[in-house]
């Protein structure tokens, strides 16, 4: 007498396979993607301190004006203006100041490489949670002229009139 094992309902087989990547994104640097060609991105982390990381829960971060440089082996993030925490005690962290990215040594020489060619710069674009780490989308950037402004605006606006008239069409 053989006895069959009870097969897997699907909502027991689904818990167990891996958790895609869950993302919350804390702040955009949307003025980055205006003012810069963005050339290729790079995902690290940051270190930082716990009333840091408590502050970016309560989405208390701005990438504004901030920009990376490589600086003796380790690549450094300055002007990231993290509110202070609220809650935090005498203890709590300096709002401006500069702090240490997370990547491999190989990695920081490829990108210093890149960088050292004519007019690219490291821009933060996106500060976010990936599975309860903060992560930093940099971006190895050339500066835009006016007229590729310009030309970004035209093109954005003849594509929405396109899809204006495709959906109008449609109906």
């Amino acid at each position: 007498m053989t006895q069959k094992k009870p097969e897997k309902s699907a909502k027991a087989a689904s818990a167990t396979s891996e958790k895609p990547d869950s993302v919350r994104v804390i702040s955009d640097n949307k003025r980055a993607r205006h003012e810069y060609e963005v050339l290729e991105v790079i995902e690290c982390g940051i270190a930082l301190l716990g009333t840091e990381v408590k502050s970016m829960r309560q989405g208390l971060a701005n990438l504004q004006d901030a920009h990376a440089k490589i600086e003796d082996g380790e690549m450094w993030l300055y002007s990231c203006y993290i509110s202070p925490y609220d809650h935090g005690n005498r203890n709590n962290h300096e709002p401006d100041r500069k702090r240490r990215m997370l990547l491999h040594k190989e990695e920081i020489r490829k990108v210093k490489s890149k960088v050292q060619e004519k007019g690219l710069t490291l821009i933060p674009l996106k500060l976010y949670f990936k599975n309860n780490r903060v992560k930093i989308a940099l971006g190895v950037c050339r500066g835009k002229k006016l007229h590729d402004k310009r030309d970004t605006i035209a093109k954005r606006d003849n594509q929405r009139q396109l899809d204006r008239l495709v959906k109008t069409r449609n109906r």
